[in-house]
Parts: structure tokens; sequence; C-alpha cells
């Protein structure tokens, strides 16, 4: 029986769950490796290193990122060098762990091809109207009372809570920037996850916001972003946030409850910005910032601060006229 919106809804944050428990010796089978662990070690789904729980594996390709992903929550560790194991753990080695996280992510979630504007697997709530040239894919879930206008476009497993407003050419689900580069060219990750709307969100026209690699990008309940905003894979913004035009934000951050982002505003990846901050428009985030400030420039600095140095900088032509006239 299909989960009901309410059950979707308080469901935590998800990532690629597999339908049951594998075994070590059967995902090694499934792609091809060896394996340093039990054969019988328990699996029981996968996801990016930002967001890695205890069950999953992770992939990690590069040695400036093994101790960090042997580290990580994972159980399992796809990794291109056998290294000594963390205890409670296991490796899957491989010589290309990007291509086989890649094969699992096709093996456990396949792209399954559209066959009609709104799929019959849509689960659609009462009291929401559905524009013209609306495409909901396979799987969606969508609560009551909201409204998706024309041309808005929902992927597969998208989930979106009670009373949304989702404006002209949206797009929902499209896939994770995040690409390997090899002799041939780019080699993209595929992307497994969601994106889950919680309830009285505003989308404006021409968003874009991507799924997780294998877990849930998350938009909090009561949350209003401008048109032409992006949000990349994994991310999770609070409640009650306001994000203003052409803001762009980075995959894996972390956006607490009633932050204001004004317009044009860039991320990093992999950062958090504090509940109840304020940041200028124009601002680059480089790096996590606290709550409770207000913040501009880039780099980034508390706005008064950095008001003062402009400030200061205003007056550099009259101080070196005194030095000259001296």
């Amino acid at each position: 029986m299909a989960l009901t919106w309410s059950a979707l809804r308080n469901k935590p944050r998800d990532r690629l769950k597999f339908p049951t428990t594998f075994r070590l010796e059967q995902i090694a089978e499934i792609i091809g490796t060896s394996f340093v662990g039990a054969p019988d070690f328990p699996i029981t789904g996968m996801n990016e290193i930002h967001v890695v729980e205890a069950g999953d594996i992770v992939f990690v390709d590069h040695p400036k990122y093994y101790d960090k992903a042997l580290a990580s929550k994972a159980s399992v560790v796809l990794i291109n060098k056998e290294v000594p194991c963390p205890a409670g753990k296991a490796l899957l080695v491989s010589d290309d762990p990007f291509r086989d996280f890649n094969i699992l992510s096709n093996y456990f979630k396949p792209f399954v091809k559209a066959v009609r504007p709104v799929s019959q697997t849509a689960q659609i709530g009462k009291n929401t109207i559905i524009q013209p040239n609306v495409f909901i894919g396979n799987n969606v879930v969508i609560g009551d009372d909201c409204t998706l206008h024309a041309n808005v476009a929902i992927y597969d497993h998208t989930v979106i809570g009670n009373g949304v407003t989702i404006h002209a050419g949206a797009v929902l689900g499209s896939d994770a920037f995040y690409y390997k580069k090899r002799p041939e060219g780019y080699d993209k990750l595929l992307s497994a996850g969601r994106v889950v709307v919680q309830d009285q969100v505003d989308i404006g026209a021409l968003c874009t916001i991507d799924r997780g690699i294998g877990g849930d990008t998350t938009i909090g309940a009561g949350t209003k972003l401008d048109n032409q905003v992006h949000v990349g894979h994994d991310t999770v913004i609070g409640k009650n946030c306001l994000i203003a035009s052409q803001t762009g934000i980075a995959g894996c951050v972390v956006i607490e409850d009633d932050v204001t982002l004004w317009g044009q505003v860039g991320t990093n990846s992999g950062i958090t910005i504090g509940e109840k901050a304020v940041v200028m428009g124009q601002t680059g985030v480089t790096k996590s910032i606290a709550g409770g400030k207000s913040y501009f420039g880039t780099p980034i600095e508390e706005s008064r601060e950095k008001l003062k140095q402009l400030a200061y900088i205003k007056k550099i032509p009259e101080i070196i006229k005194k030095l000259e006239e001296k």
C-alpha cells in the first residue's frame, strides 16, 4: 500500500535505501570488486559523503579524501586502494569507485521514462490545481491546496507538501551538478535522490532545485523562493527563509530557519548558514557563518564591518592628497 502524504511528510531525511538489506558479497558481485570484511556484512543504502549515514556505502577515489571517507558515518567505503579497514566497517576495493557508485545507483534506482504528462503513479491531493503543460513524473507526491503553474516540471520521486505554490517554468528534481574529469571528457555522477518541499512553500518562476545524489534536497515549511533561484543537490533549507532572485546555493549547504538571502547571493558547497542570518545582495558566502547577524561582501564579513572598510577606502584619495600637500 502506498504511503499516505502525512507519512511521507514526516519521514526523516532520506537516502538511497535498498529495498532489503544486502550483504557485502552481493554488492561486490554487482560491481565486480573485491572486498575487505565479513561476506555477510549488512548494507542498507548508499549516499554522497556529506550526508552519508550508518548502513550506507560511500565512495572515495582521491587520497586527499581517504581519511574523511573512512572516518565518516558510512559502514562501507568504496575505495580505489586497499587500506587498513576501520573497526566496524567494510571496504569495497575498486579500480574506479566513481564508475561503480554509478552502477549501484542505476541498479537500485534506474531511470524510468515517462509515458504521459502526469504519471499514473503520482499522488495528487485535494483542491490542488495543475495548470496546462505541467509535467509530473513517476512516484511524485503532491499535497492538498497546491497550485502548479504552466510549464512546471516535477521529476520522479519529488515530494511536495500542502499549500505549496510553484510558478511557471520551475524545475524540481533535476540532476546534481557533479562531474569527474576524465581524459575523454566529463563523467556525471548519477542522481538517485529526491526533492522534498514542505508545507506552505512558494517557489518563484524559473527556479531550479536539484535532487540529492542519494538523499533529499529539502525546502523547509513556510520558506519563500523568489524567481530564478537555484538550489544545489542535498542542500537543506530550513523553515520560513526568504531567498531573493538570482541567488545560487551550491550542493550540500545547510541553511537554518529564518535566514534571509538577498539578490544574487552565491554560496560555496558544504557550508552552514546560521539561524536568522541576513546576507545582503551580491555577497559570496565562502564559509560557514553564525546566525543572528547581517553579512555583506566577498569575502564575506559582518555587514557593519564591511561597510566601515568601504567608507575608509573612499577616504584614501583625500589622505593621499593631504600627504602630497605636505
